[in-house]
């Protein structure tokens, strides 16, 4: 019997996987896709993400990060970073990093899928193994938390996103948050002669058609050169809790608001890094307090500012109540990167 089973091989569960096996577990990842793996993704990491990547061991090129913009037309307002970059990191180059780290730690990392779980009170049967735990990262529209009715249906303000990369070297070292009516488009330098921009909108549609909203971005990147788009959503999933029994959920899989703050990889990873403290401790009934504890900020925050952009009057006043109190947005922006 291992110690640790983890579902999915994305960021989140790569995580998982090297904290546990820094602090001594058995640990085995078992991972439907093959490679590294794209994915529709801001990639922009605040300088705590950072701090965690440097704990795991993973090291991943990209383009700094001093801080953040909120752009409305001619209105703009940045705020930097006091602790130090962040960074655009291409969600290819930082999945292959961890892929290196996983294996680099002793993490054994097995294709294939986790279809059926099955668990009596002192281990969890799934995938062809037998573990202690086992920690669900599969994704956005997790299975398994829907297969042991973890999941909370969520309705209202559903929104998508989409994302491309463009071929033009970065104009700023902000990740560069366009509001337009209904939607935000996250602009942010990935590598030296490429930006990525993700637009996250409550209506469904092409790239083009949603950053038609954009006149500005729209101009700036005509006739330019561009990968493929990719898409992903609804991005509101809800979570009754984290954990049934031994099985305990981590990454989008244990619930997700919104990417509007840009905080997701950083909740993913410390996510990570709770739920092996909890397996360590054999306290796994402790994992869903301190998940709320660790989200606290961001659920609160990206709550009021999903409800507030919901909102036309309020949502048109965002970006010049930002810059009307640089101190309050300056705030607001440090305590997420902190």
């Amino acid at each position: 019997m291992i110690d640790l089973l983890v579902a999915g091989g994305g960021p989140a569960g790569l995580a998982t996987a090297i904290y546990g096996a820094k602090a001594g577990l058995e640990v085995v990842v078992v991972e439907k896709r093959c490679g590294a793996v794209d994915k529709a993704c801001g990639e922009g990491m605040l300088p705590h993400t950072l701090r965690h990547l440097e704990r795991l061991g993973v090291s991943a090129q990209g383009m700094p990060l001093r801080g953040i913009a909120y752009v409305d037309g001619a209105d703009r307002i940045d705020a930097a970073f006091r602790t130090g970059p962040g960074r655009g990191v291409r969600r290819t180059v930082l999945h292959a990093a961890m892929l290196r780290a996983a294996d680099e730690a002793g993490v054994r990392r097995v294709h294939g899928r986790i279809e059926r779980v099955a668990q009596d009170p002192y281990s969890v049967c799934a995938g062809g193994f037998r573990a202690r735990y086992l920690a669900a990262a599969d994704g956005l529209h997790s299975p398994i938390r829907s297969a042991l009715g973890l999941a909370r249906p969520c309705t209202d303000h559903r929104r998508w996103g989409i994302r491309r990369h463009v071929q033009i070297a970065p104009w700023s070292d902000r990740v560069e948050v366009h509001w337009a009516a209904g939607s935000e488009a996250y602009v942010t330098p990935v590598a030296p002669d490429c930006v990525g921009i993700a637009v996250l909108s409550s209506t469904r549609g092409g790239f083009d058609r949603q950053l038609a909203d954009f006149p500005e971005l729209t101009d700036r990147f005509a006739g330019v050169a561009h990968g493929p788009d990719r898409a992903a959503g609804p991005l509101r999933q809800g979570a009754r809790r984290r954990s049934a029994g031994r099985v305990l959920l981590v990454g989008d899989a244990a619930g997700y608001i919104d990417a509007l703050t840009g905080e997701g990889m950083g909740l993913a990873f410390g996510g990570a890094q709770a739920l092996v403290n909890c397996v360590v401790a054999e306290s796994p009934g402790d994992y869903d307090r301190q998940w709320r504890t660790l989200t606290r900020r961001y659920r609160l925050l990206t709550a009021g500012l999903v409800r507030a952009g919901s909102m036309p009057m309020i949502r048109s006043r965002i970006v010049p109540a930002a810059r009307a109190m640089p101190a309050v947005f300056n705030g607001i922006v440090n305590q997420l990167a902190a």
